[in-house]
């Protein structure tokens, strides 16, 4: 037997040199190959993963639970709206008005990639430590192509001003300025992103106390606060004049007699969406899984905020019904609450009632949010 150790040492031939010098170069190449494969491969995944978190980041209508995707028309739903995020952020303050007590500010924020234009109004006089207590003031329904930033509300936004509050008044998405389209508040979750956005957006101001913000809405807006208040339990305060639409079986029994209402054309966007939901979903059932998840009340218990309604018994727009209603069911949940009813001053209750109405209103703004 031959020991391989022991072999003479001889030298390769020409051929020999040459056969094994391509060897070398073909592994050599091969190698090279599968790490540039291996090289692009990794990059094409690097930038694959970078281009889909800044879509996340920059698509407010993200799911953090991809399995809520699976619904069409998630995004009306209350469990959509607790789990994606709110970013908003206050632009440029441009002064418009000033009193002896407030001063007014056109201003907008971010919402969903939009502009959402607002009044702001900020007390005058020291800032209180850690900032000013704050409202989100949302309108009721406007046409949207009527709607005015400085045309509506101006009493009620100047009375909480007056007494203290920041008030930001915000012109929901496809009203006056605002960008994007006024997909309305009971088929959409849209308004109530807006809402929650503009709350993000006081609490990063640094004339706002962030823990002291509450809500106020008329009429339609009764169902965009109370939606919103389902998304985020952190909100300690609400105030909802004539408000509408909570349990979605209210709507169906006493409806809205709105004669200022324009319903957009058959080839509107929101038209076509809605019709869409209903093909999808059905009218409102209170069987039907899907709306129990849009109905904010299926979402109230464990709330710990305060809620307090108004409504005038001579509304010919919302019903009184709606408020008497919800303060039942705020009562059946232990969640806390005050109901003022009012002879007259009809669906904005406005004199003789609007003072009255108004001082209860800055005066449980101040004990709730303190």
């Amino acid at each position: 037997m031959i020991d391989p150790l022991n072999q003479p040492i001889t030298e390769l031939t020409e051929d020999q040199q040459h056969s094994g010098v391509s060897a070398h170069k073909k592994y050599l190449l091969i190698a090279v190959s599968i790490f540039m494969a291996g090289f692009l491969v990794a990059g094409w995944w690097f930038f694959h993963k970078l281009n889909t978190n800044n879509r996340y980041e920059n698509n407010q209508n993200s799911f953090i639970n991809p399995l809520l995707t699976d619904v069409p028309f998630a995004d009306m739903t209350i469990p959509y709206l607790r789990q994606r995020n709110y970013d908003g952020q206050i632009g440029e303050l441009k002064k418009v008005s000033e009193t002896s007590t407030y001063t007014s500010y056109l201003t907008n924020y971010t919402s969903d990639n939009l502009k959402i234009n607002g009044l702001l109004t900020q007390p005058k006089g020291e800032v209180p430590e850690g900032g000013w207590p704050a409202v989100v003031f949302v309108h009721g329904y406007i046409s949207p192509t009527q709607y005015g930033t400085q045309e509506k509300y101006e009493d009620y936004v100047n009375y909480l001003a007056r007494n203290g509050l920041v008030v930001f008044k915000i012109d929901l998405r496809g009203h006056g300025t605002s960008e994007g389209d006024a997909s309305g508040a009971y088929y959409s979750g849209d308004y109530i992103v807006d809402v929650l956005n503009a709350r993000s957006a006081l609490q990063k101001s640094d004339f706002v106390n962030a823990e002291k913000i509450g809500l106020w809405g008329h009429s339609m807006a009764g169902n965009v606060v109370l939606r919103s208040i389902a998304a985020n339990h952190s909100v300690k305060a609400t105030v909802i004049w004539a408000g509408a639409v909570y349990t979605y079986q209210d709507f169906h029994d006493f409806g809205i007699q709105d004669d200022s209402y324009r319903p957009p054309t058959s080839q509107a966007e929101r038209q076509k969406r809605r019709q869409q939901l209903f093909d999808t979903h059905g009218q409102f059932e209170a069987s039907s899984e899907f709306w129990a998840k849009v109905a904010p009340t299926n979402y109230l218990e464990g709330y710990k905020g305060a809620i307090q309604l108004h409504h005038s018994t001579n509304d010919d727009v919302v019903s009184v019904k709606y408020s008497q209603n919800l303060k039942t069911i705020l009562d059946n949940l232990g969640i806390k609450n005050e109901y003022f009813e009012y002879n007259a001053g009809g669906h904005n209750i406005s004199n003789p009632a609007f003072s009255q109405a108004m001082q209860r209103t800055v005066e449980f703004f101040k004990r709730e949010l303190n």
